[in-house]
């Protein structure tokens, strides 16, 4: 003889706490989705430019940003970590004095940089030589500048190179939507002059 048995109070009481346990358990998987941290991989480009007498060629790959959420919980920051290899090959009559290369990042507030050129005023450096230098840049809305990572000068015929591992870019004042874009500069003086600039993808910053 079979006999049913109904759950008591002590089994629904259980089954209601495993059950509330498990709503917190997916609320703070949830919450942690959230505030990861983003991955962005950026495609390579490359510029030929031959001025007659001298041959430059410039090309960006390996480029990435990490983006993380705001430590200080506000709207107005956000960090990124960015990795990039830069390369200039230079060919022809380079004088004496050799070349320059120059990398770095545009980094607007609330404005589009799509086609912003590297003519526009307000080029700043904040880093030094040490490229793990972490860089603080206050951007206000509307506001577009210019961040030099590193440069390399005395160029001769042949490949050089400036690269950069998880360099460190925490843009502050900005409450609205950020972008970031990498360039890299090659200035070639003397008869042939050449001064040409490679442009990376634009990415959001948040």
């Amino acid at each position: 003889m079979s006999q049913n048995r109904k759950p008591g109070l002590r089994s629904a009481a259980r089954i209601a706490g495993l059950g509330a346990a498990a709503a917190v358990a997916l609320g703070l998987m949830s919450t942690g989705a959230a505030n990861a941290d983003t991955f962005v991989p950026l495609p390579g480009g490359e510029k030929v430019v031959d001025a007659g007498g001298v041959n430059v060629k410039i090309a960006r790959n390996a480029e990435s940003a990490l983006l993380s959420p705001s430590l200080a919980a506000n709207g107005a920051s956000r960090v990124a970590w960015l990795n990039g290899d830069v390369f200039v090959d230079l060919g022809g009559d380079v004088p004496d004095e050799g070349a320059t290369l120059t990398t770095g990042y545009i980094v607007g507030c609330q404005i589009d940089i799509t086609g912003l050129s590297g003519g526009i005023a307000g080029g700043i450096s904040l880093t030094g030589p040490n490229l793990e230098t972490v860089m603080s840049l206050p951007v206000a809305p509307g506001e577009v500048k210019f961040v030099k990572l590193g440069s390399k000068s005395d160029l001769k015929p042949g490949v050089s190179a400036v690269q950069y591992r998880d360099q460190q870019l925490e843009v502050e004042g900005c409450g609205g939507h950020a972008q970031a874009r990498a360039y890299s500069v090659v200035e070639v003086p003397g008869n042939h002059y050449v001064k040409s600039t490679l442009y990376g993808q634009p990415f959001s910053l948040g």
